[in-house]
């Protein structure tokens, strides 16, 4: 790339010893000087091309890297519009230039031209990609919707379709289940900074804490062989952010992403920020079946409760079942009534007695 760039500045950079350097000797009264030539002045203005090209490399590096990336973030319309408006700049500056060129008028006739070029081009990317709804509505033949048939929708294409997932939800492993059913639209982005601190926990001395992060590992591999998944890395990095969770709301507002993740902390401090979050835990508590008053089932009493006489059964999605009088019945199955249901932060809790003791209320 650095030998590529100081090709570039060597070739303007000679270019532009050609065009100078004869006014450099006039002004110096050295217009018959030998070294007026033609190589000298390209030589020279080379030469001085070179040296800038190694200082200034690295930077144009950068800053060709930050083109780069802006660009990948972009959807196909928005650089179709873009390039189109650009071209209509290019066509406009030309046009111009035209009878400017004509006059043969040194700067006027060299320099006008290119600053048209470059301001034009600048200014018809800018108008394609800020008016891409109004060109399709002018593209688009006007039709009549026919019932039922849905309207698009303002936003463009590339809104919130971004689902960047957190260290909680890989490690949690459900997130694979939920992609694969379709439910979640879109790309799946995982961060380097996400997948840094999950490999950090998978190399943990603790071993509790180095399963969880191989499994997470794994959960990864599995989303990157779905073939109906769209998975993606972010390779960019907010060095002036130290926390984990900082960055990826940062990420969220710079993309216009969702976060997923079922860490209770993130999803609040999210929301606080305008930043839409897809919760796990919410979405588990929302599918679980919901139960009425007098609704019958059976149980296993696993272990007390924290009030008297209480025992604490358990149904297959993990929803607690508050029996009364369930611990003169621990470790024994049997038919509950459903009294009432309380919903809290922590999930669904469910209040039972057993139905014999309904029996013989008259």
């Amino acid at each position: 790339m650095k030998r590529t760039i100081s090709a570039i500045f060597v070739f303007v950079g000679g270019s532009v010893g050609l065009t100078t350097m004869p006014y450099l000797w006039e002004i110096l009264n050295l217009t018959k000087s030998p070294f007026n030539n033609v190589f000298v002045n390209l030589g020279i203005g080379a030469l001085i091309f070179f040296l800038l090209s190694l200082v200034l490399a690295n930077w144009v590096i950068r800053a060709f890297k930050k083109i780069e990336n802006y660009f990948s973030k972009q959807s196909a319309t928005f650089l179709l519009f873009g390039a189109l408006g650009a071209i209509i700049g290019l066509v406009l500056a030309w046009l111009i230039g035209i009878p400017l060129v004509a006059w043969n008028i040194n700067i006027i006739s060299d320099v006008v031209p290119t600053l048209l070029s470059v301001g034009l081009a600048y200014f018809g990317f800018y108008v394609g990609t800020t008016r891409i709804d109004e060109f399709r509505k002018l593209l688009t033949p006007k039709k009549r919707p026919e019932e039922g048939q849905l309207l698009d929708r303002k936003a463009d294409s590339s809104f919130r379709k971004y689902k960047i997932l957190d260290t909680s939800v890989i490690i949690d492993g459900r997130i694979y289940e939920i992609a694969k059913t379709g439910f979640l639209e879109g790309v799946l982005v995982i961060p380097n900074f996400v997948l840094r601190e999950l490999q950090y926990i998978a190399d943990s001395s603790d071993s509790l804490k180095r399963v969880r992060g191989r499994r997470g590992l794994d959960i990864l591999n599995s989303l990157q062989k779905e073939e109906d998944m769209q998975v993606e890395s972010y390779d960019g990095e907010f060095e002036e952010i130290p926390e984990v969770d900082s960055k990826l709301i940062r990420l969220a507002k710079l993309i216009d992403g969702v976060i997923v993740t079922n860490d209770y902390n993130l999803n609040k401090v999210s929301e606080f920020q305008n930043v839409p979050v897809l919760n796990i835990n919410e979405l588990a508590n929302a599918v679980k079946p919901v139960v009425i008053p007098g609704e019958n089932m059976r149980v296993t009493v696993i272990k007390a409760g924290t009030e008297r006489n209480q025992g604490v059964a358990y149904l297959d999605d993990g929803t607690m079942i508050v029996v009364e009088d369930g611990q003169y019945h621990m470790n024994q199955t049997l038919d509950v009534v459903v009294t009432s249901a309380l919903q809290t932060a922590a999930g669904r809790m469910i209040f039972a007695k057993p139905a014999h003791s309904q029996k013989g209320i008259k």
